[in-house]
């Protein structure tokens, strides 16, 4: 049993069988695939999330100075550039949100070898979402 594992180690890094070394992408130079990308793209949306969840934390605080403070903090809440950012709020949740799914369904095992199908599926649906709401939210500015 042992000589088996053994074996196993000294035979270096497993290959694809019949098709050589992965091809690098014009993406990314190191050689990383979509599943690196997907996990780094959810990490970074996360820490957005977190920052907005202060950041909307910090805003809710200007209704205890009253509504004269509030409805400030709408009219500039109002303006295009801030109608943007919540386009890219829009974004960060629905790529966190349907790249946990993809994540879940892959760890639970229901789906364990269709990965990049489902990252894929997913940007689909979030890019459908994205342009109906984004066309929603600056098309009442």
């Amino acid at each position: 049993m042992s000589d088996a594992i053994d074996e196993r180690r000294s035979r270096g890094p497993v290959q694809r069988k019949g098709l050589g070394p992965r091809p690098v992408g014009w993406l990314d130079p190191r050689g990383r695939t979509l599943g690196h990308l997907a996990f780094v793209g959810n990490r970074i949306t996360g820490l957005g999330l977190v920052f907005y969840l202060y950041l909307h934390l910090a805003v809710l605080s200007l209704l205890i100075r009253g509504g004269e403070a509030w409805n400030d903090f709408l009219e500039l809440a109002t303006t295009t550039v801030f109608l943007l950012l919540d386009v890219l709020l829009l974004f960060g949740l629905l790529y966190h949100g349907l790249n946990g799914l993809r994540v879940t369904l892959v760890g639970t095992g229901y789906v364990p070898n269709r990965q990049k199908a489902l990252w894929w599926a997913g940007a689909f649906v979030g890019t459908l979402v994205l342009a109906l709401s984004a066309f929603r939210i600056l098309g009442e500015s």
